[in-house]
């Protein structure tokens, strides 16, 4: 059984069970940093768009949803009429423009390991010189199971030197890792940028 499954079928009870306290937007605040108002920003396994892509259209950026759950963009686009909604899938990304900020919080984790190491380049590709990217991660390299309204689904992550080696290569070198960051809910946080050349 495959994640965008659970999440087809779950995206109402996931919805409702989401934390919305914006626990995140400190780091929010950071990958956003040196973007203006009105930047185009890519919320990269959006789901129903509460909190982070609410945020994100209350602070006035242009905001794009991808996922690969139409349930999920069913509720996102209820939730942000003003933004695109795009149903695609982040292994194969091909939006044919550029981002002042990608955030992929809570989704890029579920790909495994070999899936992420082919999608981060090509969703690095996806930024606009100065950009940044923004994405929740494990503290380690390793697998594991989680639920969705008691459904299972998968988690992976590589090492922080792996994800290093693998942005750096992609013109786009990390500029923080923090494992289990006690300020941010125990999420491990990676943020890279694409320099100004």
């Amino acid at each position: 059984m495959s994640n965008r499954e659970v999440y087809q079928r779950q995206a109402k009870a996931y919805a409702a069970g989401r934390d919305t306290s914006l626990f995140e937007r400190p780091w929010l605040e950071r990958v956003l940093a040196d973007v203006p108002k009105g930047g185009a920003v890519l919320d990269l396994g959006c789901g129903a768009g509460a909190p982070i892509g609410l945020y994100l259209a209350e602070q006035g950026y242009d905001v794009t949803g991808v996922d690969y759950a139409p349930a999920m963009l069913a509720l996102y686009a209820r939730n942000l009429p003003d933004a695109r909604v795009i149903e695609a899938d982040m292994r194969s990304l091909s939006l044919d423009r550029h981002f002042d900020a990608i955030i992929g919080w809570g989704s890029f984790f579920h790909l495994t390991q070999e899936d992420q190491r082919a999608a981060l380049p090509n969703i690095a590709r996806h930024l606009a010189p100065g950009g940044r990217l923004l994405l929740t991660v494990g503290p380690g390299a390793g697998e594991v199971w989680g639920t969705v309204a008691g459904e299972k689904v998968y988690h992976a992550s590589l090492s922080p030197e792996d994800y290093a080696e693998v942005l750096l290569a992609a013109g786009t070198p990390v500029e923080a890792f923090v494992p289990e960051d006690a300020g941010c809910r125990g999420h491990s946080l990676l943020l890279a940028s694409r320099p100004i050349l």
